[in-house]
């Protein structure tokens, strides 16, 4: 079939070009056009100035979701001529029209206010061009005889730079004069009456009228770019071809029925766009190829667009000869030495720029994971494989394809970026046409801005406004799917032989799913298993939670964990003690966000989170008699302790998780830990009330078995007022504050005990001796001889 079309349009060109004597060009440049093998000789033939030849086509407009339906025509190639006098007298006399009164504020809208970034221009064209040729095939199924033209479904554009012209043409399904009327004229049949109501009405609200998708306004996005249009189409249900015309500042517009035999095409329509002085940048080849291949590269139709090609050749280069020596009367024969040189031929064809076939929309048994790959670094311009892909399709309410990534590093090389919302990692299709990848929080919530991917829908309408995006029943459903898509896909990285692969994972992107469990409560079963922290068991290895549960003694209830600043302060702390005898495993959280995030999770697996910082900690040994005989005997102390502290301490109290340290502060139960009030603290903004009532409740506890506290308790009997049990009591407090993890509030005073302790302690010990008297001896007598 492709071939018969192919034959059809090229002997159609051919009877043009016979009428006009120009049927040896035609053919080659025929034969060109539809990628058949270039030898020299056609390419020759076919190598002519640009301004000889034109392309013969046709584009619609046809407006998705009640949007105006016009479509499309036939794409070959035809010579171009200026028309003579003659055929413009026998053209028939042109009818003008005028705008109804929305479409000239429509028009207004889109040239001086609605677009900033008019480039979208090429991609509503080229949308409707799409639709009119759907359309065509869908109406093909029950009437044959629209398409017996046999010609291919495809769309072509082409620029001419020097003159600031860009015509989109397509073979699509075209217009009949009353329907040009209707859709080109009129607003009824564009749904864009509602457009214009949306817009005005989030003006008065002062929302962001900046539509993502920017659809809905069609074929007179044109007048982005241009000071006049012409539409040149024909239906298959009717003889005649016609003629559109309107300019962007004008009220009215012109339709003619088009007689000039040379301007006449099988099927289809042809937007020919004059471009305004500051657009005509976008007539150059390359810009529009560029276009083409950011909106819509995935367009179901094949997009070719008209490009300089070149072939290199080796051709003779003309070198002197001598003229031959005689040698001994006879004539040597020399052969000339054929010199060559490599140039290169320049030429213009047609080039297929779209994929016509996403690669989402293939079975994924059929793509291997090197186009998996492939695809992923070409499209978010990355230079290392992913670590994970999801390809998916989603059927029921909702009908959409996508396919995700993890990647293999995140943008800062270190996580950091879990702040930043648009990372334009998501690119949002409708019907494979590109809306945009500006998204704040729509489809993917803020921790998992690090997922990258597609996602098609044929769902969603194309004016998708932030509104839409916000308030849509059809996006809350994407966004559960393809969060659950996503989570599956990490939990795949970290059930993966290769554990190097989620180090890498959680390396980088392991803050993302703590703040998840901050953010995100409805999905804490699917985070909590990708969780890995440092613990006492483990010597710089990161242990995951069910890992922990697992090691879990028999008689251990809870899963207990300590905040601290670093790792080094965490397997030091006097916290651990009694956990460490009993041989319970703690885990130890470093990062700042980490014990934020364990709270808001509460519990795994029906255990409890318990801080062993905190008081009332039960380690499920408590002796309630020996309890009590230790209160009785140490109850006098603990009151007499806290009077002598007064407010720093909210009450004294024994101790059940200390073995080796004389006394541990610990936080009250509703109070902040050590380590979050050292982190609000660092805030910059903080409320320092909520500081103050958060800090009250910090509880002394004591060990009633080390010799200091025995030494105090003596003292507290016998000694109550002596100054120095006093010092000893203040001084006890603020080691312990410091031990504890908490910062003192006068460091200087603090210093002041500990060296007037010193002092007392240290008098005297390696003072000198008192030194030794020694006698003098008298010398002996001298005897007599």
């Amino acid at each position: 079939m492709l071939g018969a079309s192919r034959r059809s349009a090229s002997s159609f060109a051919l009877q043009v070009a016979r009428r006009r004597g120009t049927a040896q060009p035609f053919a080659a440049a025929v034969s060109s056009g539809f990628n058949d093998p270039i030898n020299d000789a056609d390419v020759k033939a076919a190598c002519v100035p640009t301004k000889g030849f034109s392309t013969f086509a046709a584009s619609k407009i046809v407006d998705r979701f009640n949007r105006p339906e016009f479509a499309s025509g036939i794409n070959f190639l035809g010579a171009r001529h200026e028309s003579s006098a003659a055929a413009a007298d026998s053209d028939p006399p042109a009818e003008r029209f005028e705008y109804q009164a929305e479409v000239s504020r429509l028009m207004d809208l889109i040239v001086h206010s609605l677009y900033s970034n008019k480039e979208v221009f090429l991609r509503e064209l080229i949308s409707n061009a799409s639709d009119a040729l759907d359309k065509l095939r869908f109406l093909s199924v029950t009437d044959a005889q629209l398409l017996k033209e046999s010609v291919d479904l495809d769309i072509r554009i082409r620029a001419d730079k020097d003159d600031g012209i860009i015509t989109i043409t397509d073979s699509g399904i075209g217009m009949t004069r009353q329907e040009l009327v209707d859709c080109l004229g009129t607003i009824a049949q564009s749904g864009t009456a509602k457009f214009l109501k949306a817009v005005k009405e989030s003006n008065e609200a002062g929302a962001d009228n900046n539509l993502i998708g920017q659809f809905g306004v069609g074929f007179y996005s044109a007048f982005l770019v241009s000071n006049r249009v012409t539409v040149s189409t024909k239906s298959p249900k009717s003889e005649k071809q016609f003629f559109w015309e309107g300019k962007a500042d004008d009220g009215s517009y012109t339709i003619r029925e088009e007689t000039d035999p040379e301007k006449l095409i099988p099927r289809g329509t042809q937007i020919t766009l004059y471009l305004k002085h500051d657009a005509k940048d976008f007539a150059h080849p390359e810009k529009i190829q560029n276009l083409v291949k950011n909106y819509s590269q995935f367009v179901s139709f094949p997009i070719y667009t008209w490009q300089e090609k070149g072939f290199t050749k080796e051709v003779e280069v003309e070198e002197d000869s001598n003229e031959p020596k005689k040698e001994d009367g006879e004539e040597v024969k020399s052969e000339k030495k054929k010199k060559t040189k490599t140039v290169v031929e320049r030429y213009w064809d047609w080039e297929l720029t779209n994929e016509t076939q996403p690669i989402w929309l293939r079975n994924p048994k059929d793509v291997t994971t090197e186009e998996y790959n492939e695809f992923y670094k070409s499209t978010f311009k990355e230079y290392l494989d992913p670590l994970a892909s999801s390809h998916f399709t989603t059927e029921g309410e909702v009908e959409f394809r996508s396919i995700l990534f993890v990647p293999a590093l995140s943008p800062s090389g270190r996580g950091d970026d879990i702040m930043n919302r648009k990372t334009k990692n998501i690119r949002l299709y409708v019907k494979r046409v590109f809306i945009s990848d500006d998204f704040d929080g729509e489809l993917f919530p803020r921790y998992l801005c690090f997922v990258k991917g597609v996602v098609d829908s044929n769902d969603l309408p194309l004016n998708v406004s932030r509104e839409i995006l916000q308030e849509s029943r059809i996006i809350r459903i994407m966004r559960k799917r393809l969060v659950r898509k996503a989570f599956d896909m990490i939990l795949g990285i970290s059930l993966s032989e290769n554990k190097d692969d989620y180090d890498k994972f959680w390396e980088h992107f392991g803050k993302h799913l703590k703040l998840g469990c901050i953010e995100d409560h409805s999905n804490h079963k699917r985070i909590a298993p990708l969780l890995r922290f440092f613990s006492s068991h483990g010597d710089q290895e990161l242990i995951s939670l069910d890992e922990y549960v697992e090691n879990m003694k028999p008689e251990q209830k809870d899963i207990y964990y300590i905040a601290a600043d670093s790792l080094t302060s965490a397997k030091n702390t006097p916290f651990l003690e009694r956990l460490l005898e009993k041989d319970y495993e703690v885990l130890f959280l470093v990062d700042p966000i980490d014990e934020v995030a364990i709270q808001n999770l509460k519990t795994y697996k029906e255990k409890n989170f318990v801080d062993i910082s905190k008081e009332d900690l039960d380690l499920g040994d408590r002796n309630e008699e020996k309890e009590k005989e230790i209160k009785q005997e140490y109850g006098q102390m603990c009151d007499w302790m806290k009077k002598r502290l007064g407010d720093k301490v909210a009450s004294v109290q024994i101790s059940n998780r200390l073995s080796t340290s004389p006394c541990v502060l610990v936080s009250g139960k509703f109070g902040w830990s050590a380590n979050m009030e050292r982190l609000m603290r660092a805030q910059t903004i903080g409320d320092t009330s909520s500081l103050d009532f958060m800090r009250s409740r910090r509880v002394l506890e004591i060990n009633p078995e080390h010799p200091i506290i025995k030494d105090l308790n003596v003292a507290c009997r016998t000694s109550s007022d002596d100054s120095e049990a006093m010092r000893s009591i203040e001084l006890l407090y603020d080691t312990a504050l410091i031990s504890s993890g908490f910062s003192p509030d006068n460091p200087s005073e603090l210093g002041g005990k500990i060296y007037e302790m010193m002092g007392i302690a240290l008098s005297g010990r390696w003072a000198a001796p008192p030194a030794e008297i020694v006698e003098p001896t008298q010398p002996e007598a001298p005897t007599s001889q």
